[in-house]
């Protein structure tokens, strides 16, 4: 059992090096680390992510990008609430920008991370009353059952039941990027249908914090 506590573990994140010197998968992180999360042992909602992007390393807090704003839309937050420890938590599965391919879009997040760091974070508290996964990387980590299936079966598999957004543990939703507008127009009932529910879901869940 993992005897370390939530502030030790959390320190010992945001001091690693590990993709930068001693990386295990490919070539070494292109930049200084920077770990980017936000968590406390306070909040019951966790928003799990994929990986911070060049803007959010430059600024050092998660979504301060165009992501973010469509998110915290979908969420009906403020930045203030948004970005409050004490009501929402942020663990991405990569803490730190990974860097670009080719093609100039984002690399996946570095494996190393979720290796060393997310169950030893995820032992440290509480289990969150909802999870919110964003995109094919927190789904596998957190939904591992689901890790074969299409990341649109999935969404549709946990906004199946609209009623069920009350109740559910976990929800998925599709990476609020730019580069994903195209698959919110082919499934209009995402942000017709869903997102008010989700909406209510977590303004409910915030008011208990």
């Amino acid at each position: 059992m993992n005897a370390d506590t939530l502030t030790v573990v959390l320190n010992k994140v945001r001091a690693c090096r590990v993709c930068r010197d001693r990386p295990a998968y490919g070539g070494p992180l292109p930049h200084e680390p920077r770990p980017v999360l936000q968590l406390t042992d306070q909040p019951r909602l966790l928003l799990a992510g994929q990986a911070p992007g060049a803007r959010v390393h430059a600024s050092g807090q998660p979504f301060t990008d165009p992501s973010g704003d469509r998110l915290r839309r979908w969420l009906g937050l403020d930045e203030s609430t948004f970005y409050d420890e004490a009501k929402l938590a942020i663990v991405p599965m990569g803490f730190c920008f990974p860097g670009y391919d080719a093609r100039g879009s984002d690399l996946a997040p570095r494996r190393e991370c979720r290796e060393t760091w997310h169950n030893k974070i995820f032992a440290t508290r509480p289990s969150f009353d909802l999870t919110l996964l964003i995109g094919r990387y927190a789904r596998d980590y957190h939904l591992p059952e689901h890790a074969r299936e299409n990341l649109t079966q999935t969404i549709q598999r946990y906004a199946g039941d609209l009623d069920a957004v009350r109740t559910a543990r976990a929800l998925v939703l599709p990476h609020p990027s730019w580069r994903n507008t195209a698959w919110l127009k082919r499934h209009p009932w995402f942000e017709d249908a869903f997102v008010p529910r989700l909406q209510a879901r977590v303004a409910n869940l915030l008011a208990q914090a």
